[in-house]
Order: C-alpha cells, then sequence, then structure tokens
C-alpha cells in the first residue's frame, strides 16, 4: 500500500522560508527569462511604432526629425526609462550567470558547491549592476 505525502495546504505562503538556494536559483532563473521574453516584445513594440527610420532616408536622419530619433532620443531623456535599463542589465547578468552555473552543474563540474556558486552569481550581478549605474544615468537630467 502506498503512502501519502502531506504537503500542506496550497495557502500556506510561509513554506518560502523552507527554500534552499536551489530553489531561489530556480525561481530566479525563471522569473528572470520571462522578464527578458517580455522585454524583447517591448523593445519589438516600440521599436515598431518608429518604422519610419527604416526606409533609410539619409537627409532624415541627418537631420534628426525622423521618427526613430526622436522616439529613442526621447525615451533615452526620461529617468525612468534610464532606470529600468539597469534593472535590465541586471535581469541579464543573472540569467547569464545563473545559466553558466547551470551549464557547470550539468558538465559535473562544482556539484558540491551548488549553493556557492549561486550565492557568487547574485553578488556578482549586484556588483556589475552598480558599476553600471553612473554610465546608465550619465546625461539624464532630474
Amino acid at each position: 500500500m502506498s503512502q501519502s505525502y502531506n504537503r500542506g495546504l496550497i495557502e500556506d505562503f510561509g513554506r518560502w522560508k523552507e527554500f534552499s538556494a536551489g530553489m531561489w536559483a530556480w525561481i530566479f532563473h525563471k522569473f528572470t527569462g520571462w522578464m527578458l521574453i517580455g522585454y524583447l516584445f517591448t523593445h519589438i513594440a516600440v521599436l515598431s511604432t518608429a518604422i519610419g527610420a527604416a526606409s533609410g532616408d539619409p537627409g532624415l536622419i541627418a537631420a534628426e526629425s525622423d521618427v526613430y530619433t526622436s522616439t529613442i532620443q526621447g525615451l533615452e531623456e526620461l529617468f525612468i526609462v534610464r532606470m529600468l535599463e539597469v534593472g535590465l542589465l541586471a535581469v541579464a547578468v543573472f540569467h547569464i550567470l545563473n545559466g553558466l552555473r547551470l551549464l557547470m552543474v550539468d558538465l559535473g563540474v562544482g556539484l558540491d558547491s551548488q549553493d556557492k556558486s549561486f550565492y557568487a552569481s547574485l553578488i556578482l550581478t549586484g556588483v556589475i549592476t552598480v558599476a553600471s549605474v553612473p554610465t546608465f544615468l550619465s546625461g539624464v537630467g532630474f
């Protein structure tokens, strides 16, 4: 006879405290993947509104009066867009680093230190993101 396993209530949100580093790595990897997919579709939607520049008319591009150039310049002047770009960098860097960590685990490298490599990817993501903030915010008016 099989034994049943008590998984607890579905509404038991206190179980997140019991998650190990591997579970958090899985959650963050899925979240960042969905964020990158969302960004891709948003990016395509924004750029498709400025499709007039695709004609490649040198006169429009030189005068910087085409829709594409004005759209991009208008977005780049907004502080919130610059902060969203910093967030995009953080999401992309973590997804890349965690993907490399998963590749190493799949190859059998570092199986004993999966938790440490996850924390290292988090710390390295934070360092890269914080170091890039001045670059992203240069030239933006507050």
